[in-house]
């Protein structure tokens, strides 16, 4: 609107400062679209330019900073027409304002910083001009971010990293291995997430958003710098560098230590705590980090030893129910994986576990079926009063934390058993088909049929195989071939494994390879039903039989060996009508 823009250039340093004041705020409150491309440019420009030289000779006085900068970031968050944002001496201009404006007006320099992290957000190429050495703005926020006090600091200098570190470059490089006032950035980090989780679970403001960033810009310093730092590592997928180190037992406390959240169990922080573990490799010098344990006074079952049968009900409702108990509030019994580590410690085993358990069970209610429309309409329905990102779907939002888990599958042998006893305990009730079962593993196994939640669905199997030692012999024979053999057969294993070893099976009874309930064969291979028959019903089976054999006969269809034995014996019993 060309009204606002003559107001604006019509001001004078002898105009009233309520008179200026007037037109900044109505610049903010002016609609998005109210300006044309020219007007917006035009308005940051002079913005900027009067921000520069603000003086008594000035249109704008040092204390009309703030709301001038206010003014600035709203017409920032339109990408057309404020380009001049991203121009290399502006981008220098607001980190002059706020350095000079932070003692005086902490307000006004915090919004110059807003500014800033609007623009790399909106524009990519900003980022490169913001951390080039004409602007050096990848420094000046980090030595910012390790004076920052505050979570809304935390909050916005954190954003302004994440954005700048989005991509490989030197500065990443730089932030870990150079030291500013003896300390990297990667000393830094661990000390400002202690900071905000204190500040997290007081529930105080811009605590969450603040580490959600922190966690965000670790993210990109674990994925980039392993590749920068060590170019002939680029086709290794798990290397890391020892630098980094120091990141893990903070992530770790971020991790076991983050509430509960409602009506999604999986939200931010949490999920961006998970992202940055899974980038982390499991190495000898880091296995004793990842295992470490902290006691907890309240004790929590993983699984009790008495397993439900499945019910048909199946809502939401009944979910959101149980969620807002405390699913269950049980303690750690003798046979659960947790009690393999003493009496009750919070360690990463239990943590990840008893996510699994929450997060699958909201989502994926009862023995309800994952490919069901009500499961997504469900998951739709939670995710618009979240505040997530709409588009995010099930697949991206539980697969990292199944990835997590595998990660600690392999991490060593009584690891591995801890989840695998947990998922499949020895005392498991095979009566009734494993993928009707409303426990954990139910839910696992139907997710392997999925044709919705493909990611999803390759998570599960990946889980399951690194728990069963990577060994598709145990795996079958824990679960059964028939729901693995779509997830074998991506892995190259066309048939049925042979029988493991050693028998991975508590029980004394038969368990059925293809299905991995108790088998109804006798321990001499015959099946009761056959030695229940009287002799009339066995003729009618046998007449059954000569009829396909004689068929298979006319077909022209060459029987094996064994078919021809069986086909003599069938003729040489076979009662004449």
């Amino acid at each position: 609107m060309t009204d606002i823009l003559r107001s604006y250039t019509d001001l004078s340093s002898s105009s009233p400062r309520f008179q200026v004041a007037a037109v900044l705020q109505s610049i903010i409150n002016a609609l998005p679209l109210t300006f044309d491309q020219s007007t917006r440019a035009a308005l940051v420009r002079l913005l900027l330019r009067d921000l520069r030289t603000s003086s008594s000779k000035s249109r704008l006085f040092h204390k009309d900073a703030a709301l001038a900068l206010l003014a600035l970031k709203t017409l920032g968050r339109i990408p057309v027409g404020s380009e001049p944002l991203t121009e290399a001496s502006s981008l220098r201009t607001l980190m002059e304002l706020s350095s000079s404006l932070y003692k005086d007006d902490r307000n006004a320099s915090s919004e110059a910083l807003k500014c800033i992290a609007n623009t790399l957000l909106l524009y990519d190429y900003a980022r490169v001009t913001f951390i080039s050495k004409e602007v050096g703005g990848g420094e000046f926020c980090a030595s910012l971010l390790e004076k920052a006090t505050t979570s809304e600091q935390l909050f916005t200098l954190s954003r302004i990293m994440f954005l700048a570190t989005a991509s490989p470059s030197s500065l990443i490089l730089t932030l870990v291995e150079d030291k500013r006032h003896g300390r990297t950035i990667i000393d830094v980090i661990p000390t400002k997430i202690d900071m905000v989780l204190s500040s997290v679970l007081a529930n105080k403001a811009f605590a969450r958003d603040a580490m959600s960033e922190l966690l965000k810009f670790s993210f990109n310093l674990l994925l980039h710098y392993p590749k920068a730092s060590s170019p002939s590592s680029r086709g290794q997928q798990d290397f890391q560098s020892s630098n980094l180190d120091g990141l893990l037992p903070s992530l770790l406390r971020v991790y076991r230590s983050l509430p509960r959240t409602f009506p999604i169990p999986l939200v931010p922080p949490l999920t961006h705590a998970i992202h940055a573990l899974v980038t982390i490799p499991i190495t000898h010098s880091l296995i004793s980090l990842w295992l470490s344990t902290t006691r907890n006074s309240t004790s929590r079952q993983l699984r009790s030893s008495h397993t439900p049968r499945p019910r048909s009900s199946s809502t939401l409702d009944r979910a959101l129910n149980v969620f807002t108990a405390g699913r269950r509030s049980l303690s750690i019994s003798s046979n659960s994986p947790a009690s393999m580590v003493g009496n009750s410690h919070r360690d990463i085993v239990v943590r990840t576990m008893d996510l699994l358990e929450i997060v699958f069970s909201f989502h994926f209610p009862s023995n309800s079926n994952p490919d069901s429309r009500e499961i997504r309409e469900a998951f739709k329905n939670v995710l618009a009063g979240s505040g997530m990102s709409t588009d995010t779907s099930l697949d991206e939002l539980v697969s990292p934390l199944l990835l997590l888990c595998t990660r600690i599958c392999m991490m060593d042998h009584t690891s591995r058993k801890r989840v695998r006893e947990w998922i499949i305990p020895p005392s498991l009730d095979r009566s009734y088909p494993l993928d009707e079962r409303d426990d954990f593993l139910g839910r696992c196994i139907r997710l392997l049929g999925s044709v919705y939640h493909t990611r999803l669905k390759a998570s599960v199997g990946e889980m399951l195989y690194a728990a069963c030692d990577c060994d598709p012999s145990i795996l079958s024979s824990l679960v059964g071939y028939g729901h693995v053999a779509g997830f074998l057969f991506n892995k190259g294993i066309l048939s049925a494994p042979p029988p493991p070893s050693t028998d991975p099976h508590s029980s004394q009874r038969v368990v059925n390879p293809i299905t991995g309930t108790y088998d109804t064969m006798a321990q001499n291979g015959m099946n009761n039903s056959i030695v229940e028959m009287t002799e009339e019903e066995k003729e009618i089976e046998m007449d059954k039989l000569f009829v396909l054999f004689d068929r298979l006969d006319r077909s022209g269809a060459p029987p094996t060996n064994q078919g021809k034995a069986v086909h003599s014996t069938v003729k040489s019993k076979r009662t004449p009508k």
